[in-house]
């Protein structure tokens, strides 16, 4: 079965960055997003890639801070976080598209404060 494991959450500094990574593991997916959930909120989508990478969405709220990228050679998609805001402070999901159905990895938590 398919396999997602995300990577590099942490505490910043409002303002700091961070690049999460969600890599999948025995297939490739043919499109990944990022989600993520705060505490008392619903999970929400944050950016997503087609297996090609000619194809990304993000939410309002990540454009022009967040950047998501693929690299198939390692089948891993990061999340470039840049300018970051105490109310980015969630859990981080990434999700696979495989065969019709979605997998979802186990979540990193991201939290802004000073």
């Amino acid at each position: 079965q398919a396999r997602l494991v995300e990577s590099g959450g942490g505490l910043v500094q409002p303002g700091g960055s961070l690049r999460l990574s969600c890599t999948a593991s025995r297939v490739t997916p043919s499109a990944m997003s990022w989600y993520r959930q705060a505490p008392g909120k619903e999970r929400e989508m944050v950016a997503a890639i087609s297996s090609g990478g000619g194809y990304t969405n993000y939410a309002d709220s990540a454009k022009g801070r967040f950047t998501i990228s693929w690299d198939k050679a390692k089948t891993t998609v990061y999340l470039q976080m840049n300018s970051l805001k105490p109310e980015d402070t969630a859990v981080y999901y990434c999700k696979g598209r495989i065969g019709g159905n979605d997998f979802w990895g186990q979540g990193t938590q991201v939290t802004i404060s000073s």
